[in-house]
């Protein structure tokens, strides 16, 4: 079974989110989880907890969470579940990803977006998870990956062959090229970075990533998939 668990406000690119969970699942038999969560309400009271947690959706949100179980319906294979998790922490976040038995966390841009502490935390937990993560990117997605550009971090002695067989064991998609990190000079390299995706048809970038201590700061740094318009699939260095 491969679960998949997507952080959401139910914005409309979680559709984009569980059309990529439905094709990555592979036709196997597979739970997606909508996670939803909120600040755990400031209360003593039992009954004033349970009425603070009662926050009900709004138009937008049931329209989008309803697209997701239609979507669900047609597919034989996948389960759809909803989450509402209220409070949050390192050893929580840890415990649902093991509940759920979750093999991929999707992201979606609009998510990482959100300005609440909570939603930012829980992005920067999910980068501390051993699992895959999938960032899926501000552009309209492809359900289906094919070619992927593997992008070398030079702090990590990973071979691009352990890459690819833990992607041939897990994933459907294959490297075509790499390119070494470019966070510090992506103005000098964007030009040979678009022919090589232009190339090479390349619909997704890969990196490997490992855990870093939590910390908030107002200006958010841009990342690879915002700067190339493509998703990225992020890997434990230690699961590689």
């Amino acid at each position: 079974m491969k679960n998949f668990l997507i952080p959401t406000t139910l914005k409309d690119d979680t559709i984009s989110a569980v059309k990529s969970a439905v094709n990555q699942s592979k036709n196997t038999e597979s739970e997606i989880i909508l996670v939803l969560v909120s600040e755990a309400p400031d209360t003593f009271s039992s009954s004033g907890f349970l009425r603070e947690m009662k926050s009900g959706l709004t138009k937008s949100q049931e329209e989008v969470l309803e697209t997701c179980r239609y979507i669900i319906e047609h597919t034989s294979n996948i389960k759809l579940k909803v989450h509402n998790q209220y409070g949050l922490s390192a050893p929580i976040f840890k415990r649902l990803i093991e509940a759920f038995s979750v093999k991929l966390i999707i992201l979606t841009h609009s998510y990482k977006q959100e300005t609440k502490r909570i939603h930012q935390y829980l992005v920067q937990l999910a980068g501390n998870q051993k699992c895959p993560i999938l960032h899926l990117s501000t552009e309209i997605n492809k359900e289906v990956f094919h070619k992927a550009l593997y992008v070398e971090n030079s702090s990590m002695n990973i071979h691009v062959k352990d890459v690819q067989d833990f992607l041939s064991a897990n994933f459907s998609f294959e490297i075509v090229s790499q390119t070494a990190s470019f966070d510090d000079d992506y103005e000098k390299v964007a030009p040979f970075l678009s022919e090589a995706i232009s190339k090479h048809n390349i619909d997704m970038l890969v990196e490997t990533r490992k855990g870093e201590k939590i910390k908030f700061k107002k200006a958010k740094k841009e990342n690879v998939n915002e700067k190339l318009g493509l998703p990225v699939l992020s890997l434990y260095e230690e699961m590689v």
